[in-house]
């Protein structure tokens, strides 16, 4: 059980959720106290923590003069609140900015910019992030900017981290000056919403053997990009007008006595589709993180060559793409990755039946599962039989949780074409990458298991 974010079970995850929930009764049921909340400052939040116990104490009014103190205290903070509106940011803007994609575990920076248009300087002014989701956490304290003059401008950069993967909503950011005495803060400048996607952690995988074979591409794609592509020569023929005088065939041309040029045959590219099992009745949650980033590993592998993914398919959902080769970005296929989620069973049959439209032009498909059930086997096989390769690439969850096939042991290797993961092995890779890549993962076609290469 995820013990944080059962903590934040009752709070609204997206923005537009949140805007409602401000709307509603019980926000102005609460208003009071949210307003106070806002209009302190973090001494003066401790001070009027202080004062419930010194209130408490001084309640005997008869035996002792601590009421006297309460008093005192209470005067100092009310008048701090009763200036606050003084020490407004008039005509200061604020706008923050962050990066659209981020990996899972890894450090965000949010970059805020002040500008005073003003042309009264503002001192002592502080920032105050956002109530962050069950998955975020700041990483340091909130930056403090000692003043800012007129026509100036101020760069802060607030640093968060963020651990699962999908759409993320973050709130404004608030920049507020501190008014004298340091018990509260004048009305703030708010930044606009942030919204990101936080996108799995890809393993370095260092090769795949696949049989990738060269297939045509409607369209032209074979000729969107020729940085390394190979022009295969079918022969020579007469020559028309109009053909390139540097494809001329001098040996046929004297041979013949009539002139000749070559002529060629583009070579296609590789085209490759994934599928990943997120069946509900098949996968744990270890498990499934693992199975989405060895996706995303596979992806980025392959993009980097001369393939192109072609498809990537979640279940009963297919997700037509074209990444690699500088036709597509890898952020394609991680957006789609990052907002996976575990879903109903799809019978094999209908999978086959989604699939049929793109088989033809498919050179080969990876087969990403959690499960050792025999109908991951029959898929494979109904995509052989239309002759595509198929490669079948099961992770067994070792973590110390549910076991795929209820036992501590993986169901061995079944057939050629697949190879059993532990999650014990990717995790190990993943966090190999947050530092220096201490080994790379390689999926070969003759062994039983991944092979490192320090």
């Amino acid at each position: 059980m995820n013990f944080a974010r059962l903590n934040h079970i009752l709070l609204p995850a997206t923005s537009e959720e949140r805007d409602r929930l401000r709307k509603g009764w019980l926000v102005k049921l609460t208003w009071p106290m949210i307003w106070l909340y806002g209009a302190l400052s973090e001494e003066g939040r401790g001070l009027l923590v202080l004062l419930l116990f010194i209130g408490t104490a001084g309640l005997e009014v008869a035996t002792t003069q601590v009421y006297i103190l309460w008093a005192l205290l209470v005067g100092l903070l009310v008048a701090t609140l009763c200036v606050r509106r003084f020490f407004a940011l008039r005509k200061v803007h604020a706008e923050v900015h962050a990066a659209p994609r981020i990996v899972a575990g890894g450090t965000t920076t949010f970059t805020i910019t002040m500008r005073n248009v003003g042309d009264r300087e503002h001192l002592a002014l502080r920032t105050r992030g956002p109530f962050l989701p069950w998955d975020g956490s700041w990483l340091g304290k909130q930056p403090r900017v000692a003043s800012i003059a007129p026509g100036a401008t101020q760069r802060l950069e607030v640093h968060a981290k963020f651990v699962q993967r999908g759409r993320h909503h973050i709130d404004p950011f608030e920049i507020c000056a501190l008014v004298p005495l340091g018990l509260s803060v004048g009305p703030a400048v708010q930044t606009s919403s942030c919204h990101f996607m936080v996108v799995p952690r890809i393993p370095p995988i260092a090769s795949i053997s696949l049989p990738l074979g060269r297939r045509y591409q409607p369209g032209g794609v074979a000729n969107a990009s020729q940085t390394g592509e190979a022009m295969e020569l079918m022969g020579v023929r007469p020559y028309r007008p109009g053909d390139p005088v540097r494809d001329l065939h001098p040996k046929t041309w004297a041979r013949i006595g009539t002139p000749h040029v070559r002529e060629y045959q583009q070579e296609y590219f590789a085209r490759i589709g994934v599928i990943v099992d997120n069946a509900k009745d098949a996968v744990t949650e270890q498990g499934f993180e693992a199975a989405i980033s060895l996706a995303a590993g596979v992806v980025a592998k392959l993009t980097r060559g001369e393939a192109l993914i072609d498809l990537l398919v979640m279940g009963a959902e297919v997700h037509a793409l074209t990444v690699g080769r500088a036709l597509g970005s890898l952020d394609q296929a991680l957006d789609v990755l990052a907002c996976a989620e575990p879903a109903d069973t799809p019978v094999f049959e209908q999978v086959v039946l989604r699939l049929q439209p793109y088989l033809a032009r498919l050179s080969c498909i990876v087969v990403i599962t959690q499960s050792a059930d025999d109908s991951r086997l029959e898929l494979v096989r109904a995509i052989e039989q239309r002759g595509i390769a198929c490669r079948l690439l099961r992770i067994h969850d070792d973590s110390g949780r549910v076991f795929t096939n209820r036992q501590g042991k993986p169901v061995p290797a079944r057939i050629d074409t697949e190879r059993v993961l532990t999650v014990t092995q990717i995790n190990d890779e993943l966090g190999a990458t947050e530092a220096y890549p201490r080994s790379v993962v390689c999926f070969s076609s003759t062994s039983e298991s991944p092979s490192y290469f320090m």
